[in-house]
């Protein structure tokens, strides 16, 4: 889980205006965030299968982020996938 401080650091950074808190690119750095601490989890806790489907859907909702911003516009799409570090 994501504290509130780590949100707020987090839109800062890929916020695109003052007031921007659900772009697709706030969005997506939120949702790679929330992925790498399920991963942790996950390591610890290998059984723990409701985690692992959240995550699952979690993944799925970042890939359609994704797709759809790379859709809107190629550049943003790949200048995030830099920033949150997807290949």
């Amino acid at each position: 889980m994501l504290t509130a401080e780590e949100k707020t650091t987090l839109v800062k950074k890929y916020q695109i205006h003052s007031t921007d808190t659900g772009s697709a690119e706030v969005q997506i750095a939120l949702l790679s965030e929330r992925i790498a601490k399920m991963l942790l989890h996950l390591q610890k806790h290998g059984k723990d299968l409701h985690s692992k489907r959240g995550l699952l859907k979690m993944v799925m909702k970042r890939k359609k982020l994704l797709a759809y911003l790379k859709g809107q516009n190629a550049e943003k799409f790949e200048s995030i996938k830099k920033k949150v570090g997807l290949s």
